[in-house]
């Protein structure tokens, strides 16, 4: 009986050794991101938004597999059309006031005021649009690739001529 404990306090010494040895690994293959307010490059919005965004990946690549975290830089007056996505929109808003309404067609009277602080997920396919009325800052993360289906073709700024 005594032979049978032994073994069995080895056996859970083991256990935990190697336990204790897979954790340190997965700590010493985790990454740390950090994105400072000062540090952070901005660049041009995706082509599928409409003009005058600005754009930052603070991790990951939306148009990739996998996890991603965007922020976009919105200026006075700016729109996005009735669209959806095909994976859930995670949304934070950074600053200023992002204003969102639901359904297939854009209509001011019927969007929600998301001041500074709010978070919201918008599930797949889920006919949404928005706008700003002053600079405003928002953040999306989620699992990619990130996509944008305009429910009017014809609002895709990649399709209209310049």
């Amino acid at each position: 009986m005594k032979s049978l404990l032994i073994a069995v306090v080895l056996a859970s010494i083991t256990t935990g050794s190697v336990a204790a040895q897979a954790t340190q690994a997965s700590q010493a293959a985790a990454h740390v991101t950090i994105a400072m307010p000062d540090n952070i490059k901005w660049g041009p919005a995706p082509a599928i938004l409409p003009a005058g965004a600005k754009a930052a990946a603070l991790e990951g690549n939306p148009a990739e597999a996998g996890p991603f975290t965007l922020r976009l830089s919105l200026p006075p007056g700016y729109r996005i059309p009735p669209h959806y996505h095909a994976v859930p929109e995670h949304v934070t808003v950074i600053s200023g006031n992002f204003y969102v309404g639901m359904g297939d067609t854009f209509d001011a009277a019927k969007m929600t005021k998301l001041p500074a602080g709010t978070f919201g997920v918008i599930d797949p396919e889920m006919r949404h649009f928005a706008m700003t009325k002053g600079r405003t800052v928002i953040q999306l993360h989620g699992v990619g690739p990130w996509s944008l289906v305009y429910v009017n073709p014809a609002d895709d700024p990649r399709t209209k001529t310049k």
